[in-house]
């Protein structure tokens, strides 16, 4: 190829035509065909001939269509820019009919908005909590009618756990001796009855020998009674020998009795009576210490080889059992306050944090005011089954005070926020849902309903904050965070 001055030229300005030129041979040559960069080809006449020289030869020519309009890249470049092949699959992207369909989806056609508008609360079900009755009784749900009932105004009064006084038992030994065998520490549950410790009494020993001498002494006198009865009926004894059988036979017999007495006095019931005379040897100086109810040990202060006596009001006491399934709240009402007090006002007691933990009602109000913290004591008798409250914990109490008004109320606990709104869950079909109320006065652990609950109207009255957060679960589940 041969390059003309002008051609050179144009290779230091940097501009390059393609044209197609005719070959030296003589011979018409197929046109290339022009690239998008050569669709609008130059007008003067000095770059065309530039052109011609620079890409229009031989040996270039069969290169240029190699690089730019062959076959294999010409179907492509077709493709690229919106010919056959691929101008389906342009349109497609741009928004023609294979793919319009597409992103009609994504952005708010048939298929998607069903989904959109059934994940945010329609009637679809997309907040009920899918429930089956067995797995809602597993869960802890429980169901109540809404009713009217007393709402007075709200006092918030600090607030002691105790022990149920009937349901805490001291045991101390009934007879002296030697703790020979300990069965029970500290910590452990027992039922009534169970045996705590065994202790080696000679005092038992003793009760039990008087027992049997007495009870020996009044069959002989009985029966010598018995025997001058027959010979004063035969005229063969006086009747002074038959006086005098009589009153040897009762004394025998008061004695038997005393003895009795006494080892019932010591824990000794009938039945264990019958097995003292068959005992084995060393068995009659065992005494059982055992529990007066049936409950926690809490304390012992009993070792082995100790000595205890009995009757001492000075002994220690060797185990201390409580029952925790009921225990009191004794509420520090102020002397100002005592008058509003009322026998029966709902209560709920809360933690620091203000979460509801136990709930019941004022049982009795104590007619003394305490010298030192010029408080009265208002008591509150609580089922713990659950263990939730411990004896020595301090609680707020939220007492209904006042004139109680008869409202439509529900459990504290029964009302969560769901999307902002009160709402109390009630049961639908395969499930519960929230159902939005209007809430007013809450006092003693209650909330006045004043709209969307009904008297009647069944509602979560327990559980309704795992409903709430299974709901929450789901609902994140679904994706719909966006």
């Amino acid at each position: 190829m041969k390059l003309t001055t002008m051609t050179m030229a144009a290779m230091t300005v940097g501009v390059f035509a393609f044209v197609t030129i005719p070959a030296t041979s003589g011979k018409a040559e197929t046109p290339l065909p022009m690239t998008a960069a050569a669709a609008t080809p130059p007008k003067d006449d000095d770059h065309a001939g530039e052109a011609k020289d620079a890409h229009g030869d031989d040996d270039h020519a069969g290169e240029a269509k190699e690089a730019h309009g062959d076959d294999d890249h010409a179907g492509e470049a077709k493709d690229a820019h919106g010919d056959d092949d691929h101008a389906g699959e342009a349109k497609d992207a741009h928004g023609d009919d294979d793919h319009a369909g597409e992103a009609k989806d994504a952005h708010g056609d048939d298929d998607h908005a069903g989904e959109a508008e059934g994940a945010h609360g329609d009637e679809g079900g997309g907040d009920v909590v899918k429930l089956t009755p067995e797995v809602a009784k597993e869960a802890g749900i429980l169901l109540e009618q809404a009713e009217l009932g007393a709402l007075g105004e709200s006092l918030s009064l600090p607030a002691e756990i105790r022990f149920d006084a009937d349901r805490m038992a001291n045991v101390t030994p009934k007879v002296s001796g030697v703790i020979d065998r300990l069965l029970v520490g500290e910590g452990d549950t027992v039922a009534y009855g169970d045996t705590l410790a065994l202790i080696t009494s000679r005092e038992l020993a003793g009760l039990k020998s008087q027992w049997i001498i007495a009870q020996t002494n009044e069959v002989l006198a009985a029966q010598a009674l018995e025997r001058l009865e027959g010979l004063w009926a035969q005229k063969i004894t006086s009747e002074a020998n038959v006086q005098t059988a009589r009153a040897e036979h009762e004394s025998a017999k008061t004695e038997s009795e005393a003895a009795e007495t006494e080892l019932h006095a010591v824990g000794i019931d009938h039945a264990a009576l019958e097995k003292i005379a068959a005992a084995p040897d060393g068995n009659n100086a065992n005494a059982y210490l055992t529990a007066p109810l049936a409950g926690t040990i809490v304390r012992r202060a009993a070792t082995l080889g100790e000595t205890v006596t009995a009757g001492d009001s000075s002994a220690k006491v060797l185990f201390t059992i409580v029952d925790d399934s009921v225990v009191w709240a004794d509420i520090a009402v102020y002397k100002q306050d005592i008058s509003r007090v009322r026998i029966g006002a709902p209560v709920a007691l809360k933690s620091d944090a203000g979460d509801v933990i136990a709930q019941s009602t004022v049982a009795f109000v104590l007619p003394v005011i305490d010298e030192v913290s010029r408080t009265a004591t208002a008591r509150v008798i609580i089922d713990n089954s659950d263990r939730t409250l411990t004896p020595g914990q301090f609680v707020i109490a939220d007492l209904s005070v006042g004139n109680a008004a008869e409202v439509l109320r529900v459990p504290q606990s029964a009302v969560q926020l769901v999307e902002n709104r009160p709402s109390v869950f009630v049961p639908v079909d395969g499930g519960f849902a929230p159902r939005a109320v209007m809430v007013g006065t809450t006092a003693g652990g209650y909330v006045e309903i004043r709209t969307g609950l009904e008297e009647g109207d069944l509602f979560v009255s327990d559980g309704a904050f795992t409903l709430k957060a299974q709901l929450e679960k789901d609902a994140f589940g679904d994706g719909h965070g966006h």
